[in-house]
């Protein structure tokens, strides 16, 4: 294995990758061997074609794989902490007449999404997978779930986009490839830009580690990155998400030209500190230059250290982002607003920001304290329930059936 490779460069790799070819007909994919591909796939897909995930060209093989699971890095010797992988069964391989030296058609819904140069066909024992990059193999964590769940075997090759996908409003307001958000970045004056995954609707605690982390990095801006993708029932929808977050700034709670708001098309593994590491490496090839880690950042459950994302980073080399690590903000009464773990003394009268208290405050259960919610976000949630959630801020069995799709993959003329 190449060990000896610069992991500061950004983007990461040192060249963003950019893999996308429109068709100019049909004919240019007829008589290829097809494979239907889920909408995970095709969000790895984008992902991979636009340099979201450089210096991933395709999906990984089996060098690749085994790599990442034990060593959180690529056979090159770059470090990347989850494996991207096309997952496909024997059979449907062998109907398609599917052959390593292929090139093979990816569609989603029936319409051409993107090629793949077949480089690999390959198993992988999934139970020692997930054990690795989980360090777990109880099928309750959503992430081993996943992987218990992969089809026999794996494709690996390059992929090239040949149909750009349609991404629906209001998320197309939020999205960016990374050429263009470096760009626009660039033209902010942005030369320190500070992180935030996301996958809630923001209270205050998020607010004030988003400032938290604004002053100690120094920073130009904060770029909140919301990640968009797979939903389970109970989850917050995702236009809420994004909006709520936008009209942080569009009330005033940041100035105007430090703080904006992107959509990422990222379904969650919950990896725990290796998602941490993952969420940094992307950041960086969107043009961040540090990113903001609290407690149980990517965690679920009791399967991580409350802080495990902020411990795996002494053990990687420079990954050129540097990390904002904070503890947590709570609700203190005694101090009569948003208070920090490492200043706050009153932690036996705190209130928790997170979890149940917002939610039963959003569904209209709790009034909210001074400082818990704000009232602005409290109203545009509450709006985007009846204009996108069917009459729910969370995600029902009807938004999961009936909700308009983030994207389509439009047909080939």
């Amino acid at each position: 294995m190449t060990t000896h490779v610069d992991n500061s460069l950004s983007p990461h790799g040192g060249t963003l990758v950019e893999r996308v070819r429109p068709l100019t007909g049909i004919r240019d994919v007829a008589g290829l061997p097809t494979i239907e591909v889920r909408e995970q796939i095709v969000h790895e897909c984008v992902n991979i074609a636009y340099g979201f995930f450089s210096p991933l060209t395709g999906f990984m093989g089996s060098a690749d794989v085994a790599a990442v699971s034990a060593t959180m890095r690529l056979a090159s010797g770059y470090v990347w902490p989850i494996p991207i992988v096309l997952d496909v069964a024997q059979a449907e391989l062998e109907n398609a007449g599917v052959s390593v030296g292929d090139t093979v058609l990816l569609t989603h819904l029936g319409n051409p999404l993107a090629t793949l140069d077949v480089s690999e066909i390959f198993a992988v024992d999934l139970t020692e997978m997930a054990r690795q990059v989980y360090t777990t193999t109880d099928p309750d964590h959503p992430g081993v779930q996943r992987t218990l769940g992969y089809a026999d075997r794996f494709v690996a090759g390059d992929i090239t986009l040949v149909c750009e996908p349609v991404i629906s409003p209001p998320f197309d307001r939020f999205w960016r490839t990374p050429v263009q958000l470096r760009a626009e970045l660039a033209a902010a004056g942005w030369q320190r830009a500070v992180a935030h995954q996301t996958r809630n609707v923001p209270h205050s605690g998020h607010e004030y580690l988003m400032k938290g982390a604004f002053m100690e990095a120094r920073a130009d801006g904060v770029l909140v990155s919301a990640v968009i993708g797979e939903k389970k029932e109970g989850d917050y929808i995702d236009e809420a998400i994004v909006l709520a977050h936008e009209n942080l700034r569009t009330h005033g709670f940041f100035r105007y030209g430090i703080h904006r708001t992107t959509a990422l098309l990222w379904d969650m593994r919950y990896a725990g500190p290796r998602e941490a590491v993952f969420h940094a490496l992307v950041r960086k090839n969107l043009g961040c230059t540090h990113h903001m880690f609290g407690r149980d950042h990517a965690g679920v459950g009791d399967y991580y250290g409350r802080y495990a994302a902020h411990e795996i980073f002494d053990e990687l080399p420079d990954l050129g982002i540097r990390s904002v690590l904070t503890l947590e903000w709570w609700y203190c009464p005694t101090c009569g607003g948003v208070a920090y773990e490492g200043i706050c003394g009153h932690p036996d009268t705190k209130q928790d920001l997170a979890g149940r208290l917002i939610r039963s405050i959003i569904s209209g259960g709790t009034e909210p304290a001074p400082q818990t919610l704000r009232a602005e976000t409290l109203a545009l949630v509450r709006q985007c329930a009846e204009e996108y959630g069917f009459g729910s801020p969370f995600v029902t069995e009807q938004y999961l059936t009936e909700r308009t799709p983030v994207l389509t993959v439009p047909a080939a003329a």
